[in-house]
């Protein structure tokens, strides 16, 4: 093999690496750094790599010409199980363990894979998962009962969305509204409440609490137009399930008001956010196709985070309960990727955001503020704010507290 074609196969591994990581939700500094480390392990210790919103762009050594590459193709995200895959080869090509164009042709491989479990399994998983989140912001059994079935209705909405690239870009208003106007039209005949809370639920998997929680982490590290763009998209998410809950009100004929009654009120007993966590870490391993034997090890890292949550709630109050949250999500989550059979971090990682609900008082906020509740509406986007901001600063005190905890461990169990 010619010297120029191994160098050609290289950048082309190296920017197919990068949209994979980029698609699974990484920081954009951490994939840069590990993409250089890559570059480094094949002969390229001089490599530049910048990733951006939509594209990333590869130079092997100063002054060289650089390649881009779009990642529009990989937006909708990755599965954990695609995820796992991902970083298991990146843990070869740190090592140069894999032959680029090998390493090329099994991410295009990972990316086509198909969901580990069948859609009657999904469809199911988002109604375990809507139970849990449900169940960690303090329902009534009435809105237990109801999260679980608009859950499944929203999993069958992004099952059928899945095959169309048009009607995802309209599904969380389609999603915000049909499961608003169910349930108003239900609290008409005196059915149920029209909980807010019992509407936030089934919405979980349209929440972008990973992104803009990333947002703040990516700022933070001084990538500003990823940060920001992350920031920007997870505000215009919000704000789209925000219009599909107020319009569903207005079309139903009940004022705004009564969408946005935000009071939690736990008739089900003070054990419910307790076995929310163990509730979302088997809906998060059916929707998002979890990969074998980590069912256990997603479990105990979002109950280390709901702890650490807890107990900052208790120490240092509501607003820095995210922060304690995250930090010790983060430890777990990088101290269980040294197990054997651990998964990656990120694997357990992102679901935790669902757990620190940043993205759940973000909607209820904002719905709040434009069904014209402006002063509860204010008071909650604040607190919303503050926990994304707290949540983003755990992140980033969690990395190197891990990375301090991983260097004893290397010992005991090396790889």
């Amino acid at each position: 093999m010619s010297g120029e074609q191994r160098i050609r196969e290289l950048r082309q591994f190296l920017l197919y690496l990068g949209s994979a990581m980029t698609a699974a939700g990484e920081a954009v500094n951490r994939i840069e750094d590990r993409l250089c480390a890559v570059a480094a392990s094949y002969g390229a210790a001089q490599a530049r790599v910048s990733v951006l919103p939509t594209y990333l762009v590869v130079a092997l050594e100063p002054g060289q010409p650089a390649t881009l590459e779009p990642t529009r193709q990989l937006r909708g995200g990755l599965r954990l199980d695609q995820t796992a895959q991902v970083y298991d080869l990146l843990k070869l090509a740190e090592r140069g363990a894999v032959e680029p164009a090998e390493g090329s042709r099994r991410i295009s491989e990972i990316i086509a894979m198909s969901p580990r479990f069948r859609p009657v399994a999904q469809i199911a998983g988002h109604a375990v998962l809507t139970a849990g989140i449900c169940l960690i912001l303090q329902p009534t059994w009435a809105d237990l009962l109801l999260s679980a079935i608009f859950g499944a209705l929203v999993g069958g909405f992004k099952l059928v969305g899945a095959r169309w690239r048009s009607v995802q870009m309209i599904m969380p208003v389609t999603a915000a509204f049909s499961v608003t106007a169910l349930t108003l039209l239900l609290a008409g005949t005196g059915w149920a409440d029209a909980d807010l809370r019992a509407l936030v639920a089934p919405l979980a998997t349209f929440l972008p609490g990973a992104m803009l929680t990333m947002a703040v982490v990516e700022v933070s590290a001084a990538a500003l137009v990823t940060g920001s763009s992350r920031l920007v998209a997870g505000v215009l998410q919000l704000l789209l399930l925000a219009f599909g809950i107020i319009g569903a009100a207005q079309v139903v004929g009940l004022p705004p008001s009564v969408a946005a009654t935000n009071v939690p009120e736990n008739s089900i007993g003070p054990w419910a956010p307790s076995l929310g966590a163990l509730v979302m870490g088997l809906g998060t391993y059916l929707v998002q196709s979890g990969p074998r034997r980590t069912l256990g090890w997603l479990c105990l890292v979002l109950y280390a985070g709901w702890i650490g949550q807890q107990l900052g709630n208790l120490v240092l109050g509501s607003y820095l309960s995210g922060f304690c949250g995250a930090v010790v999500l983060t430890v777990a989550a990088y101290l269980v990727e040294r197990a054997p059979s651990g998964p990656p971090a990120l694997v357990s990682f992102l679901p935790g955001f669902w757990l620190l609900v940043p993205g759940a008082l973000s909607l209820i906020g904002m719905t709040e503020y434009l069904s014209q509740d402006q002063l509860d509406g204010s008071a909650d986007l604040l607190g919303a704010a503050a926990s994304i901001v707290a949540v983003g600063l755990g992140v980033l005190c969690g990395h190197p507290l891990a990375r301090t905890l991983q260097k004893p461990l290397r010992k005991v169990m090396p790889g």
